[in-house]
């Protein structure tokens, strides 16, 4: 999809506009398999990169742009890599805050998950070597998903459908005093105190393996949440 056909969205701030733009330019040229929508907004859909010599391995990546901002093109640039050593790669878009606040985002990326689990074998993925990851809110709904057990069954999925999480920095923990001071998660309500939303505290028994990632560069708020959930 082009990025001008896409309703209008929150612009990008001036620290990540330069991310935007780079991760577009190392990009260009890409073109996936397949779109396919799992519901009606045009930010509900998922680009399908299949592998010429698919090993069954699939990950699901969901862009980041602190909720507000971003596309699932801006994740194409990830593909070559991955088909190459035979992973299906797929980009994931969602609804963005402020006009779709929590839970629609994390209900947006399990539909996706859904959706790639059911419908994967045809580019060659295997639905049981699912893996999920995210940059930055991407990370953040990831992780939520992964380490709680309240959404696969209404989506006929079973409850180890995710096989393992890599959040780049992402956020974990809504409750630390720095988000009101700083910067608070414009996809929250305002009448939310943090705690459902956050990874670091809703873990369910047996979550998949993580690779969790951060920078020395990223946004200092974030880096001892990602050290404190790991």
């Amino acid at each position: 999809m082009r990025i001008e056909d896409y309703p209008p969205q929150e612009p990008f701030s001036a620290f990540a506009l330069p991310y935007a733009e780079n991760v577009l330019r190392l990009g260009e040229g890409v073109v996936p398999t397949a779109e396919v929508a799992y519901g009606d907004d045009p930010y509900q859909s998922i680009a399908i990169h299949a592998a010429p010599e698919p090993s069954g391995d699939v990950l699901a990546f969901v862009h980041g742009g602190g909720w507000t901002s971003g596309y699932k093109e801006h994740m194409n640039f990830m593909a070559p890599g991955l088909t190459a050593a035979g992973v299906t790669f797929c980009s994931v878009g969602y609804r963005l805050a402020p006009q779709h606040l929590f839970p629609a985002g994390r209900g947006d990326v399990a539909d996706a998950l859904a959706r790639i689990h059911a419908n994967i074998a045809e580019f060659g993925g295997d639905p049981g070597r699912l893996f999920a990851g995210g940059h930055s809110a991407g990370g953040h709904y990831t992780a939520l998903l992964a380490v709680t057990s309240d959404w696969q069954a209404e989506r006929g999925l079973p409850a180890n459908a995710i096989r393992g999480c890599l959040p780049i920095s992402g956020a974990f923990d809504f409750t630390s005093p720095r988000w009101s001071v700083e910067f608070r998660p414009p996809c929250l309500d305002e009448n939310m105190l943090g705690y459902a939303e956050s990874p670091m505290y809703v873990i369910a028994p047996s979550p998949p393996p993580f690779l969790v990632a951060w920078a020395d560069g990223d946004l200092p708020f974030l880096i001892p949440q990602a050290k404190d959930f790991a």
